[in-house]
């Protein structure tokens, strides 16, 4: 099957950035202005998360910075490692017990969150500061 050009397919890579970025950005948000950090840490609690004002800390900053740094293209491989192991996290200590589906508190949002970040975070694309701050470097190579 022939290929997209490298242009189109690094333009759906920035779609899906800012799509995913907005996601995490607006959750990351949520638990700082919305909730506030206590808020979400009684609601940890409430979940069973372990030590939930330092989890609950560490889900917002991830969440918030990380989905910033989908946005912008910057540091993804950090992001989407960081990401996809806050996902994970909630995956396996809140909503595996809950089954598949997300409509019964089941872990497939967060499982298709991780996955994505991760993806993203390992080829954002072109069109990312991370690829302006870095070196050009040569796709080809010499047979010798």
């Amino acid at each position: 099957m022939p290929q997209p050009p490298a242009q189109v397919r690094d333009l759906v890579l920035l779609l899906a950035r800012v799509v995913v970025g907005i996601v995490f950005l607006a959750h990351g948000l949520q638990k700082f202005l919305q909730w506030g950090i206590g808020g979400t840490a009684e609601s940890f609690d409430q979940m069973g998360v372990p030590a939930p004002g330092l989890s609950a800390w560490f889900a917002a900053l991830v969440e918030t910075l990380g989905g910033a740094a989908l946005l912008l293209g910057l540091a993804l491989p950090v992001a989407g490692v960081l990401l996809a192991l806050n996902m994970l996290g909630a995956l396996f200590i809140v909503h595996l017990e809950q089954g598949f589906f997300n409509s019964g508190g089941g872990y497939e949002y967060v499982l298709v969150l991780a996955a994505v970040a991760l993806a993203l975070g390992f080829n954002g694309g072109t069109y990312s500061l991370d690829r302006l701050l870095s070196p050009t470097r040569s796709t080809t190579t010499a047979d010798t």
